[in-house]
């Protein structure tokens, strides 16, 4: 073999080395499509930490227990002084003879709600702060201190009756609802009346309590 035939012999091996391999090439080809797929994958731990996060800001509810008759909105604005309450925030709920069975809270935030408990845990260990819904909120009825229950109305009262009870109060005429309730004590017929303010509730109750009705004494409570 010529020496010039050695040499083209040598640099066609040469070429066929150097060519790159089929496989390997298509194996880095598709490596950055998968490390880009794993990439763009939610974390799914992450997703659902946020989901279960309790947020710091916004309403919150809470129900107040062990409370009694003589529990006033004032008495737990004082008691969860520095939570930022109003009357408006508080709702007491009552049982169907219109006694107080608790007092649902609405808290600005969640950070008031936590003062409240502390509070509580400080200087009102009788009461019991539970955590509530806004669902919870809505159907407790918004007496707001404007609304009086006159319980005692004797059974033959008419309406006229108790209007002649109620005389020389400004209230809500509409509003007047007679109804009968079993009490422990009985069948006791019992009157809702509206007024179109507070200090005029007030002084229904202050004039009426313990009044006559056709003979009957009434006596007259101050709804919250």
């Amino acid at each position: 073999m010529s020496q010039l035939s050695r040499a083209a012999l040598k640099c066609s091996r040469l070429m066929k080395t150097a060519q790159p391999n089929g496989r390997l090439l298509s194996t880095l080809v598709v490596a950055p499509k998968l490390f880009s797929t794993e990439a763009a994958e939610p974390r799914l731990g992450s997703s659902e930490d946020q989901f279960l996060k309790t947020p710091s800001s916004g309403l919150v509810y809470g129900k107040l227990t062990n409370i009694t008759k003589y529990t006033t909105r004032s008495d737990m604005i004082n008691l969860l002084e520095g939570c930022n309450l109003n009357p408006e925030n508080l709702k007491v709920e009552y049982n169907r003879i219109y006694l107080p069975m608790s007092m649902m809270v609405e808290f600005p935030s969640r950070s008031a709600y936590d003062a409240a408990l502390r509070a509580i845990g400080r200087k009102g260990r009788l009461f019991n702060l539970l955590r509530a819904d806004k669902s919870q909120w809505d159907v407790v009825a918004p007496y707001d201190g404007k609304t009086i229950l006159l319980t005692g109305i004797p059974r033959n009262a008419l309406i006229d009756d108790v209007e002649r009870f109620l005389s020389g109060c400004q209230y809500d005429s509409t509003s007047l609802e007679i109804f009968p309730r079993q009490t422990y004590a009985g069948l006791v017929r019992m009157a809702l009346v509206r007024f179109p303010s507070k200090a005029l509730a007030m002084h229904a109750y202050v004039t009426k309590n313990r009044g006559f009705c056709l003979n009957n004494q009434v006596t007259v409570q101050v709804l919250h």
